[in-house]
């Protein structure tokens, strides 16, 4: 009986959490101990910010996820996003267009 009042609180209290768009920022915080702050890349590690189409990044990290395309951890990385998430980073990274 407990358990029928307390699932439905527990939903409608997550629901507003589950609602929210996905902030870019938030998404783009995992790609700075790399590639900095702005995305601007250094020491052998490349620019992100402004660097490709939304398009292009898009394919970018599909090709990393399906290890199409020879990385050293960004494979691992990109597996990690679903494709939403890659739409979201791309919108924050690309340049404008």
């Amino acid at each position: 009986m407990m358990l029928r009042v307390l699932l439905p609180c527990l939903l409608l209290a997550a629901a507003p959490a589950l609602a929210q768009a996905l902030d870019p920022v938030l998404l783009a915080g995992a790609c700075q101990g790399c590639h900095g702050v702005a995305g601007q890349g250094s020491h052998g590690i490349p620019q992100i910010k402004d660097a490709q189409s939304r398009a292009e990044f898009v394919a970018l990290m599909q090709a990393f996820r399906a290890n199409q395309r020879e990385a050293t951890v960004m494979g691992r990385i990109t597996r990690g996003y679903t494709d939403e998430q890659i739409t979201v980073l791309a919108t924050h990274f690309a340049r404008a267009q």
